[in-house]
């Protein structure tokens, strides 16, 4: 037979047993997550800053801690970016001003001293922590990581940078610390400074991603870079990103849950997640009327002349998609140049005016983006000539009959054998006026589109990316920046193409 303990016993067993222990702390924390937003405006319904702003203002009207984190990219590249470097993408952002802002590559495209006049001008933190100056000291109006109090929770968050921006961007001086290493100093570092949840914020390629899951590093990974559109939960970490231009938007919302027993603080944490396609959502009026306000003002800067032709241009389909034309060795060249490649292609189904220039025209910043309206960007991947030529080999498979995978070429000169089957009709390649060496390896400029193995330009895939689809500058912005630099330009077909 059990006896009950007398009351006074059982009355100093609870006390013993709860001495130390406090009340639990409880809090929910929703993180909205943007990166990667080069269009102000929406794109067929979807996108665009002002129903970016609605979903902000309509998270933080719920009340709690809810946090707005980009992580990256929106100063470049986009057509009124290449005009007021990235100016207008900083002012809409302070209409509802992220409270983590953490740069990407593209931030740097217009050198050190446009990103540090940008900085100042936006009205939310930046965060950063492997981003150092020349003397290995933080930027001004930067912070490594900062911790946030959700009723009595404590969230620690820190920012990273994209390590190889210096090789991509226009960095100058500064110094880009290794992402693995920075994260696993500043986790400890919250940890000691009393966070209860460890939160990156981080502009970082997909294989850091996985490493910084694998190792555990954090909690919570929040990153761009990518422009994928993914979650990833696996019970202890989380992962997401957002996709591009803000068409969808991840909402990460985490009940925290913190313990103390004898000043030592445990915490249990759940993630739900929400998905919110902007096509869903009404664009605020406010944020609206300023982007109309920009887009007006990018008519007017698009009817600004570049330069002016000496020779006719040609841009007709007919043209572009079967042999060399000037127009497409100029756009050739422009990303040749702009890529420090040995050779560029482009393909012929990019050019879009269909029509010519009259020689002694002047071109037009709207003449140049209704050639290339696709805003594809610049790329630039090493390649085994085998590979190269088996790129060209496609460009000339459907040769029969007119085609958007038609090259136009810089650096290269190719002869082709219209009569022999698809897949060998390239008689002969030059690069740079030697003759193409299958082994070696070769710098190739093309389109992001064409990198992706888009109209069958698979071979290009086999390369080694040096300049990514996510790291490039429009080609259209890039072509503008030629004929600009020209101030005439004089483009011949110079039998970069024989076909016979």
């Amino acid at each position: 037979m059990i006896r009950s303990l007398p009351r006074a016993l059982a009355a100093g067993a609870f006390l013993a047993l709860s001495a130390g222990l406090a009340a639990a702390q409880q809090a929910k924390v929703t993180f909205v997550l943007t990166n990667d937003i080069y269009q102000m405006s929406e794109e067929k319904g979807r996108g665009g800053m002002a129903r970016l702003a609605a979903i902000v203002k309509a998270e933080k009207a719920k009340g709690g801690t809810v946090l707005f984190v980009h992580a990256g990219d929106t100063w470049s590249p986009c057509l009124l970016c290449g005009f007021d470097q990235g100016a207008h993408m900083v002012a809409l952002f302070n209409e509802f001003p992220p409270d983590i802002f953490v740069p990407g590559n593209h931030e740097f495209d217009f050198g050190k001293d446009t990103y540090a006049k940008r900085r100042a001008e936006a009205k939310f933190p930046f965060l950063a922590a492997n981003l150092r100056g020349p003397d290995g000291q933080p930027l001004p109006g930067h912070e490594d990581r900062r911790i946030v109090d959700a009723g009595g929770v404590k969230v620690g968050i820190m920012g990273i940078a994209l390590e190889s921006t210096p090789n991509i961007s226009s960095t100058g001086d500064l110094k880009f610390a290794p992402e693995i290493e920075t994260i696993r100093a500043q986790a400890k570092a919250l940890k000691d400074e009393g966070a209860d949840l460890v939160v990156a914020v981080t502009h970082t390629d997909r294989a850091t991603d996985f490493r910084i899951v694998e190792q555990g590093l954090v909690d919570i990974l929040l990153t761009g870079h990518d422009h994928d559109l993914r979650l990833f939960y696996d019970g202890k970490r989380v992962m997401a990103e957002s996709g591009e231009d803000a068409e969808y938007v991840v909402v990460v919302e985490t009940d925290v849950t913190v313990q103390t027993q004898n000043n030592r603080r445990t915490a249990t944490w759940h993630p739900n997640f929400r998905i919110i396609d902007t096509a869903s959502v009404t664009p605020d009026p406010a944020v609206a009327e300023k982007v109309k306000a920009y887009e007006a003002e990018l008519s007017k800067e698009l009817d600004v002349a570049l330069g002016t032709t000496s020779v006719e241009l040609d841009t007709r389909t007919a043209s572009v998609r079967t042999k060399e034309t000037n127009f497409g060795n100029l756009v050739a060249d422009a990303v040749r140049a702009s890529t420090g490649a040995d050779a560029a292609i482009v393909n012929g189904g990019g050019i879009r005016g269909n029509k010519t220039y009259a020689a002694g025209a002047t071109l037009s910043r709207r003449d140049v983006l209704t050639e290339l309206p696709f805003g594809n960007a610049t790329v630039m991947t090493e390649l085994k000539g085998a590979d190269l030529k088996a790129a060209l080999e496609n460009g000339f498979a459907q040769i029969e009959t007119p085609s958007g995978r038609f090259p136009q070429i810089s650096g290269l000169v190719v002869e082709v054998d219209r009569s022999k089957p698809a897949g060998s009709r390239v008689v002969s390649v030059k690069v740079g006026g030697e003759p193409l060496d299958e082994a070696k390896i070769y710098k190739v400029g093309t389109a992001d589109f064409m990198l992706r193995g888009g109209d069958g330009y698979v071979a290009l895939t086999r390369g080694t990316p040096k300049i990514a689809g996510t790291d490039g500058k429009l080609i259209a912005g890039e072509v503008m920046a030629h004929i600009r630099k020209l101030g005439t330009v004089s483009p011949g077909t110079e039998n970069r193409i024989v076909i016979r």
